[in-house]
């Protein structure tokens, strides 16, 4: 596993820890749902859980239409099960769409109007709706109906269409984005975290028991260990060892065949890719270690400063390998620590 900057010459890196949908999604759809269908199933984020089945259980005490929720934070962690579990738990219809999928303001309204009483509308990426349909919503979250424009120039009317009432369920990775008067319209906030290592290993073993995978508890836990605190990337890392021990005619998952393919992928032992040890050892090697701006860092990686900010920040800061401050990003003691270790492996294994 080499960390220098000759690992990665090419600008473009296809991330096997990419959060977006792939064809490791499309995969999903063709094998048993992996999405647990229950919160009694749906292990980690206990606190968002927790908070949600009490909420939930008393729309459904009070036969009361659920206050709209608005669940955010990094990519992959479950926001979409989570929308799913809320549906299933009050045995509403649940409806999926998402910010970019809705152009118009009428796109909005007939999605609206096609709602039964009760249902669970899901916008992910809530954040990338236009100002227009996001104001659409602010009358439908708020009293039930939606305007309609009728006619043009002089003789236009809008007129007031009700609609049934329903629980909007958002999900958003940039909470920044959202407005203030659409922020105040969602009743219940949820914030997910990354997952400890106990519960992705609940989830792995979970997801090889739908697969029939054969796994010890060993090797979930390396995986575990490598998964970036996420179920999206530790269900891909299953895969990806599967597909490895297929090849290699072995009959199931241990210690020894993870730990293979992911060193064989350039994940380390703390998850960390070729991007996050690129973006650690410039910071590191070109900086002296910070600070850096981050425009002056993203155009030495070759990203866009967006991509730096929302796809790698996020899991080099909860580890505490990168800081934020008002001047730049500097690398941390435990960062410098992470590099040795993983140079000293390197350099042993030469």
């Amino acid at each position: 596993m080499n960390i220098s900057d000759s690992d990665s010459n090419s600008v473009s890196i296809e991330r096997v820890v990419s959060l977006g949908e792939n064809e490791e999604d499309l995969i999903q759809r063709q094998e048993p749902s992996l999405r647990p269908m229950s919160f009694d199933d749906y292990p980690g984020q206990e606190r968002a859980k927790d908070n949600l089945k009490v909420y939930v259980g008393a729309a459904k005490k009070n036969d009361r239409v659920l206050d709209h929720v608005i669940l955010h934070g990094p990519p992959g962690l479950g926001k979409t099960t989570l929308a799913r579990i809320i549906a299933n738990d009050l045995g509403s219809s649940f409806h999926q769409t998402s910010g970019p999928a809705i152009d118009k303001p009428g796109d909005l309204a007939g999605i609206l109007a096609g709602l039964e009483a009760g249902s669970i509308l899901f916008i992910d990426e809530i954040h990338r709706l236009s100002i227009a349909v996001e104001e659409v919503l602010y009358s439908a979250m708020e009293d039930f109906f939606v305007d309609i424009l009728v006619g043009q120039g002089p003789t236009a009317r809008a007129l007031k269409m009700p609609i049934n009432p329903f629980t909007l369920v958002g999900a958003t990775t940039k909470m920044s984005l959202l407005s203030g008067p659409f922020m105040s319209r969602f009743g219940i906030q949820e914030r997910l975290e990354f997952y400890d290592k106990n519960s992705l290993a609940e989830i792995l073993k979970r997801s090889a028991h739908l697969t029939n995978i054969a796994i010890t508890d060993t090797a979930a836990a390396e995986l575990a260990q490598r998964s970036r605190g996420t179920p999206r990337v530790a269900n891909r890392f299953l895969r990806r060892a599967r597909d490895f021990a297929d090849f290699h005619d072995r009959s199931g998952l241990d210690f020894e065949s993870v730990s293979i393919t992911l060193d064989r992928l350039g994940v380390d032992s703390a998850g960390l890719d070729q991007m996050d040890r690129r973006l650690l050892v410039t910071i590191r090697d070109r900086y002296d270690g910070g600070p850096v701006g981050v425009e002056t860092l993203a155009a030495t990686v070759g990203e866009e400063r967006s991509t730096v900010e929302d796809v790698y920040e996020p899991y080099l800061l909860h580890l505490g390998f990168l800081k934020r401050g008002p001047r730049g990003r500097e690398i941390t003691d435990l960062g410098y620590q992470h590099l040795n270790n993983i140079e000293t492996v390197v350099r042993d294994n030469s």
